[in-house]
């Protein structure tokens, strides 16, 4: 613990980070009611044990968990507005609760249900508020505006009132204001809920292209297809626990054993549900069958091998697991 936490190639590093708290317990009836207005009962939560996390200069990193898992408390303690209960933590080489006025203008926050503009105001005059707020010098905040509103297509936005703005418009300018005093390191929480296909591809492609400019990003969503087209690494934390952390291809080979199997055949198929290795999952007539082929059980080349020898195959279809499949199993170990 007493190891030091700066390495210039390091944005974040936490060492045992712990959040606790204290969730009241209501007794039942009208006694337990009255009972709780002169004593009342508590019980310890700990939304966040024992973390270890590093994250370096330039990673895309997706933060996952379900619901309750504590990777919203994580990132509140990583963004400064939480303090932890114990632990160390560093953020930009600095302790985030201490201090939040500088460490405030080294990050950015997009959380994809509440806004940091102001409604009433037209985008531009939020975008002026936000430089007064961080500080931002003129000829800087004309510069990276150039840029910012070049990627994002924000000109034709700029006199509307934030209240105004189509869904898809507001997370655009969103990320143009967590952007503004250009920080190193975004947090994303929820950035393409509720977004149409084409918003969420123009929103997706202009974070890759910041996290090739060398941004930082942690990542939390629900949106699989976020994960799968913007993480390079994958953290899964269930019941305050970091229970996987590895890059995408790591995830598809701790659980990819496996492959989605779409058979059809000429003659009606052969009884599989005793085959080492198949499990149905849909029969949808005596000539198609959709499977799950475990390949450490069994190699594809020798299931292949046997139906040929067995049946004429008319149509034959192999996909890799989504990865949804993959991240509810691994919720399913880590619970």
């Amino acid at each position: 613990m007493g190891r030091a936490l700066t390495d210039g190639e390091i944005v974040v590093e936490a060492v045992g980070l712990t959040k606790e708290f204290r969730k009241f317990r209501s007794r039942p009836g009208l006694a337990g009611a009255f009972a709780d207005l002169f004593a009342r009962r508590y019980q310890v939560v700990r939304a966040v044990d024992q973390v270890d996390l590093v994250v370096r200069r330039g990673e895309m990193v997706g933060y996952l968990g379900p619901n309750g898992a504590g990777k919203s408390t994580t990132i509140r303690l990583l963004a400064g507005i939480l303090v932890p209960t114990s632990g160390l933590l560093r953020v930009n080489g600095m302790v985030p609760w201490r201090e939040r006025e500088r460490f405030a203008r080294t990050i950015g926050v997009v959380f994809g249900q509440r806004s940091q503009l102001w409604y009433d105001l037209a985008v531009r005059e939020s975008f002026r508020l936000l430089q007064r707020i961080y500080r931002v010098p003129e000829e800087d905040f004309r510069r990276q505006y150039g840029f910012l509103a070049e990627a994002l297509d924000l000109d034709p936005l700029l006199e509307v009132p934030v209240r105004h703005l189509s869904l898809g418009q507001r997370m655009r300018c969103e990320l143009a204001a967590a952007l503004l005093h250009d920080p190193p390191l975004l947090f994303l929480d929820e950035p393409t809920i509720g977004l149409d296909v084409v918003a969420k591809d123009k929103i997706r492609g202009f974070i890759l292209e910041m996290n090739r400019n060398g941004v930082t990003f942690i990542l939390t969503t629900h949106d699989l297809g976020d994960v799968e087209h913007l993480a390079k690494r994958v953290i899964v934390i269930n019941h305050g626990e970091i229970v996987f952390d590895d890059s995408m291809a790591g995830l598809k080979r701790h659980l990819g054993a496996r492959r989605m199997v779409h058979l059809t055949t000429e003659a009606p198929l052969p009884e599989l549900d005793n085959t080492a290795g198949v499990t149905v999952t849909e029969r949808v007539s005596p000539y198609e069958v959709f499977l799950e082929l475990d390949v450490s059980a069994l190699e594809l080349n020798q299931f292949i091998k046997a139906l040929q020898e067995t049946c004429v195959i008319r149509d034959l279809s192999i996909q890799e697991p989504p990865i949804e499949s993959l991240i509810k199993e691994i919720y399913r170990k880590g619970a």
